[in-house]
């Protein structure tokens, strides 16, 4: 159990686990293994490091890397120095890159050997950024992690800490075509950690425990997962990137007993060609979330994971809680698998109409979260904070959903536009920004529909340029150079005109509607 008297901020984790578990391994990574009084050096060196390179309180600093080990050394020692992680999502298109590096005014950016030519590329566009450390040994004239961080000594700074103070920020997709930075505060996570344990809680981890972290770190889920089992004390088993079969390996090596997974990363285990022969007798929960599961493929997972599946329904901007459905709820004949259960310890959670009141028992409308892992806002976005977060403090999700006769939580569809490919959020608006300035494009909407591997997979509804002609992959081809591969659209369909509304909205639904038929929700 998490003693909360002494975790306050998420610095605090390995000052505890310093002492409390200081021998013991705190992670493994590729090989190399770390103790928990050996991270906490290390952290204690990255926060050293920070101050003597003029990083003021709340400097953010950014991480633009595969998943690793250093990545949890740069966490705490960044919360130590009273500094900001921000999370960059490594699949991104280097325009993307830029804004969120000059929007976050980044001063140092650490990178992984995988993305050294992105920032090469874009770095005289970062005005902020006044220094780049290579994560996997020096490149050209960027000093390497490792020399780097043993140039300073192992001394915790002991600044103070607030509870406000913000120690995550990482970015969502935007619904005007930009991104915004999610503050996370050390508050946020207090909340996270007693989510997990209070109440229904779904981390009652030990010590004892090995954790498997394998989705990326530019996610809150990823984050988080890291973060509680070092809370916890437990011993962290992180990989690079998802890779179902070394999943499956580790899962038996290493004894693996708790892990979280997107529902496609299940999926994929689940389609392992030696799934049937793996030992997973080990595993105690599997934990998942970001996006819905199909009913058939979480009862086929049960059946052969024979563990506890619990779902955690969240979002970045409520650092990833929000509603837990348990493990006896996933009981055969309880009727719940297609919900994501109730709200957890300190949350509280309506669902409202129109006119902003709760709608009726079985009626949808949009989720609203109130509690302690709200965000503390939008960075540098007072405007989009207050209409995400009211002056009550509810924030409103932007899902549809319903309760049922014993309060249970289904989700039925989104009030936004968003789209959720593979755990992946994609606004609509970023790829019609990308797609409209091809040549031939003179109108396009962009929708979400199903696709069994994804969940969801984007989709374009283009209007050509009049006597233009072009060709979908052209304009696919060409919208991979300005944004992320996953917000690319998979398909384009052409269209004479868009559907409107008098004041000139699109009528997305309507251009959803023929791919949705036969879905008793509308989300996949």
């Amino acid at each position: 159990m998490i003693d909360f008297d002494q975790v306050k901020t998420i610095a605090d984790v390995v000052r505890v686990q310093n002492v409390a578990n200081g021998d013991k391994v705190a992670q493994i990574f590729e090989g190399r293994t770390t103790t928990y009084s050996q991270l906490h050096d290390a952290s204690s060196q990255v926060a050293q490091g920070l101050i003597a390179q003029g990083c003021k309180p709340d400097t953010r600093i950014a991480f633009m890397g595969k998943s690793s080990d250093v990545y949890f050394e740069l966490l705490y020692g960044s919360a130590k120095a009273k500094n900001v992680i921000v999370g960059v999502n490594w699949r991104l298109a280097a325009p993307e890159v830029a804004y969120v590096l000059n929007d976050a005014q980044c001063e140092i950016v650490f990178v992984g050997k995988e993305f050294c030519e992105i920032i090469e590329q874009i770095l005289a566009d970062c005005p902020t950024v006044k220094r780049v450390i290579a994560l996997d040994g020096a490149h050209g004239e960027w000093a390497g992690f490792d020399e780097w961080r043993d140039g300073f000594r192992a001394e915790d700074p002991q600044l103070p800490i607030a509870g406000d103070d913000d120690v995550i920020q990482l970015y969502t997709s935007g619904t005007t075509g930009h991104p915004k930075g999610v503050q996370l505060t050390n508050d946020n996570y207090v909340s996270i950690f007693e989510q997990g344990v209070k109440g229904d809680g779904w981390a009652n981890w030990s010590s004892s425990d090995v954790n498997l972290v394998c989705m990326p770190l530019f996610h809150v889920a990823g984050v988080n997962v890291g973060v509680i089992g070092h809370a916890h004390g437990t011993k962290n088993i992180i990989i690079r990137e998802v890779n179902p079969a070394l999943i499956l390996s580790l899962i038996e090596e290493q004894k693996i007993n708790i892990a979280f997974m997107v529902p496609a990363v299940i999926m994929f285990l689940m389609q392992q060609p030696n799934i049937n022969d793996v030992d997973l007798s080990s595993l105690r929960q599997v934990l998942y979330g970001a996006s819905p599961i199909s009913e058939a493929l979480l009862v086929q997972a049960q059946e052969r994971f024979q563990c506890d599946f619990m779902q955690v329904y969240g979002l970045t901007e409520t650092a990833g809680g929000g509603t837990m459905l348990s493990a006896a709820d996933h009981a055969p004949g309880r009727g719940k698998l297609r919900s994501c259960g109730k709200p957890g310890f300190g949350l509280e959670v309506r669902i409202v109409g129109d006119d902003n009141e709760d709608v009726a028992q079985g009626a949808v409308g949009e989720i609203l979260i109130r509690g302690g892992s709200v965000m503390k806002g939008y960075w540098n976005r007072p405007e989009a904070t207050a209409e995400a977060i009211d002056k009550d403090g509810w924030f409103r999700t932007g899902d549809a959903g319903f309760k049922d006769e014993e309060d249970y939580i289904f989700i039925h569809d989104r009030v936004k536009d968003m789209i959720v490919t593979g755990g992946e959020n994609v606004y609509p608006a970023e790829v019609e920004n990308a797609v409209f300035a091809h040549e031939a494009v003179a109108d396009v909407a962009v929708i979400g529909i199903p696709d069994e591997r994804w969940g969801e997979a984007v989709k374009a509804i283009v209007v050509l340029q009049p006597g233009v002609m072009a060709e979908a992959a052209d304009i696919i081809a060409w919208t991979k150079t300005r944004i992320a591969g996953f917000k690319v659209p998979k398909t384009i369909d052409f269209i004479e005109a868009l559907p409107r509304n008098p004041s000139g909205k699109i009528l997305r639904r309507e251009l959803r509607d023929p791919y949705w038929a036969g879905q008793d929700r509308r989300v996949g």
